[in-house]
């Protein structure tokens, strides 16, 4: 038993250490999405402040890049565009505490967390999970990976996304009602967070429907900027 427990120690570090987090989107097992997890958006819709993170899960599948587009399916009559930070795990971790939780995060990256509100809306009205509304193919563009060194300051950078170079969404991640350590520890203590795992971090307002034809430009800061044109099923 020493033995199979001493190579399972083993094993986990290797996997750990020789991961190539730049390679995140192929080897992605699992997106967590942070929701309503700016306070503009809470103090809009009249809501009562969140006592504790609200998670979703996403699967790989719905992982896109540059050079992809963004297909809206045949399903859904109102899809809408989510701009937000997104954390990527570098280290397996389970029931990490806050104050370590910034050890686990290997990189950021941007993201669109496309949302069918169509499915959402029903979902949300009838208590049923948000899965379907939220996991559609190409339904999480990313960028490149950036190191925690690229990125100074997770908690104060500007996001924006436009529509055809209309304006739709801006906003700072100083605004997030959880940080990153909150959503870290809150989902370690539920589940197994692995390297390449991706952590949406929520959207500032302003999240509207787009529609085939439509081109979404969006950036974080001056790190990065990133397109996607939009496409029927």
């Amino acid at each position: 038993m020493r033995v199979l427990r001493y190579l399972a120690r083993r094993t986990m570090a290797t996997d750990d250490s020789n991961c190539k987090l730049e390679s995140f989107v192929t080897h992605n097992k699992k997106i967590l999405g942070a929701g309503l997890n700016y306070m503009d958006i809470i103090k809009s819709r009249n809501l009562p402040i969140p006592e504790e993170p609200i998670l979703f899960l996403k699967p790989s599948t719905s992982l896109i890049q540059e050079g992809q587009n963004i297909i809206i399916p045949k399903a859904f009559s109102k899809v809408a565009h989510e701009v937000e930070l997104a954390c990527v795990i570098g280290k397996r971790c389970k029931n990490v505490s806050k104050r370590s939780a910034m050890q686990f995060v290997g990189g950021y990256c941007l993201a669109l967390d496309m949302t069918a509100q169509c499915s959402l809306q029903v979902a949300r009205s009838k208590g049923m999970p948000w899965s379907l509304g939220k996991g559609f193919d190409t339904s999480t563009p990313v960028s490149r990976l950036f190191t925690p060194d690229e990125v100074q300051d997770p908690h104060k950078l500007e996001l924006w996304l436009k529509v055809n170079g209309n304006i739709r969404q801006t906003g700072n991640t100083a605004d997030m009602i959880f940080k990153i350590p909150d959503i870290i520890e809150y989902a370690s203590r539920h589940m197994t967070l692995e390297p390449y795992d991706i952590i949406l971090t929520g959207t500032p307002g302003g999240a509207d429907p787009v529609a085939p034809g439509d081109i979404i430009l969006c950036g974080m800061g001056d790190l990065v900027e990133m397109k996607f044109e939009v496409k029927a099923e």
